[in-house]
């Protein structure tokens, strides 16, 4: 066989493996379009999903690959699950995750990466109006909406203002709701700061994402209804799960 035909056959083969993929990337797309599979819902097993389209879970996992880049599906700790539409606050409203995911009718879920009373930076002290080395409660969780992860918040608060907070499951409880419930600090505004950063391999892992995918992060300080602060909190968000809205008025 000459070189020419050799490459001939190679190409020959690609050919059917995208035509493979891509007849199952268009099959699972017009299920989901038609409603058969609604969002937020779970997915077969991939294993059942390859014998459902008779293909390699080679082929399986490149249209699923394909479908999460356009945002069709999402990958989560479990499988693969239908995607749902980006989440956010409504414009200028101040809401915990929890708050926001129920609006929407999905279930929240976290997972603690850190929980720990830790001595305060000299820049979290001053932010804080703390006296440098004054205890923290440092708060890391990856968040998630229907066992989907949508974005990675990492909280400091003044151990002087909750004391004995650190005793709290915080994989099941609201940080908003234990604050007011518990220690009386209502969040009742905030400064918000966005930014676009490139996911790096941690955060790219816990949020099922390439590395060097687009993320959104947000800075955000947090007053209580007397005006003292109360929160530094670092949020970064999946670039395709999040919409962040905002009132801007023109000055006369």
């Amino acid at each position: 066989m000459s070189p020419a035909e050799d490459r001939d056959g190679v190409d020959e083969v690609l050919d059917r493996l995208q035509l493979r993929y891509q007849r199952v990337q268009e099959s699972l797309a017009e299920e989901i379009e038609r409603g058969r599979r609604p969002p937020g819902s779970r997915l077969p097993p991939e294993r059942a999903l390859a014998e459902h389209f008779e293909v390699s879970r080679v082929t399986l996992r490149r249209a699923l690959a394909e479908l999460e880049r356009s945002g069709v599906v999402a990958r989560t700790s479990t499988g693969w699950a239908v995607a749902t539409s980006r989440i956010g606050e409504p414009p200028n409203a101040l809401m915990s995750f929890s708050e926001m995911a129920a609006s929407r009718g999905l279930t929240p879920s976290s997972r603690v990466l850190v929980q720990e009373v830790r001595p305060a930076s000299i820049d979290e002290a001053e932010t804080l109006g703390l006296a440098p080395g004054a205890p923290l409660f440092e708060l890391e969780r990856l968040r998630l909406m229907d066992d989907v992860p949508i974005m990675i918040d990492d909280t400091r608060v003044p151990l002087a203002l909750t004391p004995d907070v650190d005793d709290t499951d915080f994989s099941k409880a609201s940080l908003y709701d234990v604050l007011e419930r518990r220690f009386g600090l209502r969040a009742a505004r905030a400064y918000f700061a966005v930014e676009a950063i490139a996911a790096d391999e941690r955060r790219a892992a816990l949020l099922g994402l390439p590395v060097g995918e687009p993320l959104l992060r947000c800075h955000q300080l947090t007053e209580d209804e007397s005006e003292r602060l109360i929160e530094i909190c670092d949020m970064v968000y999946r670039g395709d799960r999040y919409r962040f809205r905002a009132t801007l008025v023109r000055g006369a």
